[in-house]
């Protein structure tokens, strides 16, 4: 029973600290304030300020009470360990279990204290060299993000998928809402490269297939940025699901491109053109926003002298299937052997070294 009772022990100084580290008394001293702000008789004079207000109480009461129930059933856990007999050993030992596995979830999750780590987020799947096996590979790479999106309770909306010519997709984009969203999927940003014997080549050699994936904060209404209407160029076209499914007779789809950078965004999902061209547009402030973000970024770490990469260029991972089976990550190092798995959607591995490595850097 003394090894149990340590080892909630443990769990309580680690949360403990953790909960030092992301501020939670501050965090519930913030919620007071915000709370006492929404009970003013004004606060809905300016609606939209008042929304954004109660988005952020809700984020921050969802995430304080998280780590104080946590605190709490701990705390239960030791006071329960501390009275109990032999004939609740086993009870406790799967509470132990249990346990273990919230702590180190929770402990990832401090690791992103980033402005916008706890956004939702947009995410982009381009396929890049290759042909028709890279049109291919960013098809797999789509399903691999929407089965992990599904088995860590992320809901995702495609906003706009464009066809491959003979297999596969030329891109996709997606909204991805919940905790944390843009804050875990940052290890997945950059260039995917794929090793395998192509299914297109009827001489069944082997070729290697790129693609990028690209993500946005997706904090809406929060960014202030102005797009000048002279700046941009506006196209319809009719949307169509995959395999060519809910053709629509009218143009309802909207690209919208920014002259100034290139940027081009599209959305296809809502039910109008009206709505299709809001969500469009504030995809592109958000890409804007984030340009203009990893610019000021660039920036600092150039003045500090450190190694800025200006380019899209350097692959993040590949995912070898030919002549072995393995998956690399060449910024953590972490490999993979059991690529059915990852391509399943597995990507805990990749996620948590990463943001291991973006802490301790």
């Amino acid at each position: 029973m003394e090894n149990i009772i340590s080892q909630f022990r443990g769990f309580k100084r680690q949360i403990d600290e953790l909960m030092t580290r992301i501020d939670i008394a501050g965090k519930v001293t913030l919620i007071a304030d915000l709370e006492a702000a929404a009970s003013a008789s004004d606060f809905w004079d300016q609606p939209e300020a008042a929304q954004r207000t109660m988005q952020q109480l809700a984020r921050l009461k969802s995430l304080a009470h998280k780590w104080q129930s946590l605190a709490d059933r701990i705390a239960d856990a030791i006071e329960l360990a501390e009275i109990a007999d032999a004939d609740m050993q086993a009870e406790l030992e799967a509470e132990a279990e249990a346990l273990r596995g919230i702590v180190e979830a929770m402990s990832l999750q401090a690791m992103l204290s980033g402005d916008y780590d706890g956004e939702d987020a947009i995410f982009a799947i381009h396929a890049g060299a290759g042909g028709v096996d890279a049109q291919d590979w960013a098809e797999m790479l789509e399903r691999m993000y929407l089965r992990w999106m599904e088995q860590n309770g992320y809901q995702a909306e495609i906003l706009e998928r464009s066809n491959g010519d003979e297999a596969g997709i030329k891109s996709v984009t997606i909204s991805v809402k919940g905790d944390y969203a843009f804050g875990y999927m940052q290890s997945e940003e950059g260039v995917h490269r794929l090793v395998r014997l192509s299914p297109f080549d009827s001489a069944n050699r082997r070729h290697t297939s790129f693609a990028k994936v690209e993500l946005w904060p997706d904090i809406q209404s929060d960014i202030e940025i102005e797009v000048d209407d002279k700046d941009i160029r506006i196209d319809t076209y009719r949307a169509s699901g995959a395999g060519g499914q809910h053709v629509q007779k009218n143009d309802t789809a909207v690209r919208i491109t920014h002259l100034p950078t290139g940027l081009v965004v599209q959305c296809q999902n809502q039910r109008s053109q009206a709505q299709n061209r809001d969500r469009a547009m504030q995809i592109l402030k958000a890409r804007l926003f984030e340009m203009e973000r990893a610019k000021q970024e660039a920036e600092i770490a150039e003045l500090k002298g450190e190694n800025v990469d200006a380019g899209w260029g350097n692959q993040i991972r590949s995912y070898v299937l030919h002549p072995y089976q393995m998956v690399k990550d060449h910024r953590t190092s972490v490999e993979v052997g059991n690529t059915t798995a990852v391509l399943d959607g597995r990507l805990e591995n990749f996620i948590e070294a990463y943001l291991r490595q973006k802490v301790s850097g």
